[in-house]
Order: structure tokens, then sequence, then C-alpha cells
């Protein structure tokens, strides 16, 4: 996949605010300060499309980027960690629940995992959560390039390991500076062409 045009597209909050209805949607999560709004900058080659902190916690909406007009990405909030009320975070609970029960053309969920960390209790419930639901994912391993290239396969091998899953998936090491970019665009194209069952 080539991505030629990205746009934001709508921010929304509420479940009632589900808009979506024919194209299909790629949703992004991950902890808190993981590197979602990173992720989708690089892979639009758009520094500013998506507002990046190095505070966690500053997605607080459900963030609509439209991809070659034919796609969205969609970001959605961090779990885990962030400095906010705990009123806040069960806002972004809501907010993903509601997502997850409204989205109709789901084709993919990139979960967001730091390749230098196991993963927290926050990224196995997720990983619980969409299994549970039956939802198609991947792993990206980001911040890749905080360790040194020959580590990073045996980081990734660990990283699944550590993973308690049921399913089989892809992942790929992922960073800013473009490592496994085109991999994860080859498996998003994957995942969008497939026929709906």
């Amino acid at each position: 996949m080539i991505i030629k045009n990205a746009e934001f597209y709508k921010s929304i909050k509420n479940k009632k605010d589900y808009f979506n209805e024919e194209l299909p949607e790629i949703a992004v999560v991950g902890k808190s300060n993981v590197g979602k709004s990173s992720l989708i900058n690089m892979l639009t080659r758009n520094s500013k499309l998506a507002r990046v902190s190095k505070q966690p916690g500053k997605t607080r909406l459900i963030n609509y980027f439209l991809i070659n007009k034919s796609f969205y990405l969609v970001d959605l909030p961090g779990y885990g960690f962030a400095r906010v009320s705990k009123a806040e975070k069960d806002s972004w609970d809501e907010m993903m629940t509601g997502y997850f029960e409204s989205v109709k053309n789901l084709k993919l969920v990139i979960i967001l995992m730091d390749i230098r960390h196991k993963p927290t209790a926050d990224d196995v419930n997720m990983l619980r959560y969409v299994e549970y639901y039956a939802m198609p994912y991947m792993i990206c391993a980001t911040k890749a390039d905080k360790i040194a290239k020959s580590k990073r396969p045996t980081e990734l091998k660990r990283l699944r390991r550590d993973c308690p899953t049921s399913f089989s998936y892809k992942s790929v090491a992922i960073s800013n500076d473009g490592t496994g970019k085109e991999q994860l665009l080859e498996i998003m194209e994957e995942y969008l062409e497939e026929n709906p069952e």
C-alpha cells in the first residue's frame, strides 16, 4: 500500500456520535505514550497530522483519519498510566467500549506495545478483549530504534512469548525512522482487501 492522501476527518466521544456505515476501519490502540500518534504520522508521512506529546494521555477523543479516501485509521485514547483523574480514565474506557460496540466495518486492530518492555496488565486485558470478541488484530512493537538493530528480532519474539494469546497473529517491529513501515502497510492492505464474512 502507498498512502497518497491522509487527512484528519472527525473526532467523536460518545457512542451516539458514531457515523461510519460504509468505509473500512483500522483501529490503533495501546497504552498512553506508546506511540500511536507517532505511528500515524510516520505511516502518512505527515508529522503534524496526529498530535504528538511527551505527556501521556493527550489523545482524549476517538480521532478519525481518512486515508486515500478509502478507509479510516482510527486513533483511540491510550489506556494505562496517564496524569488524569479516574473519572477521565473511566470516560476513555467508556469511549473505547462504545467504539468497539458501534463499529461496523472494523478490519484490523493494531495493538501497540513498547518493544523494550513486557506487556502490561492493560496490554494483556486489551488482547483478551479483542480475542473474546473475535476481532482481527496484530501487534506493533514500537520504539524499535531505541534498541540495537541486531536485537530487534529477538525482542520481538520475546514480546510474542510474553503475550498470553490464543490466536495466531502478525507482528512487526516499528519505529519513527521508518523501520517496519513497508511491512505494516502490506499487512494493513491485506486486511483491507479481505472480503467480509
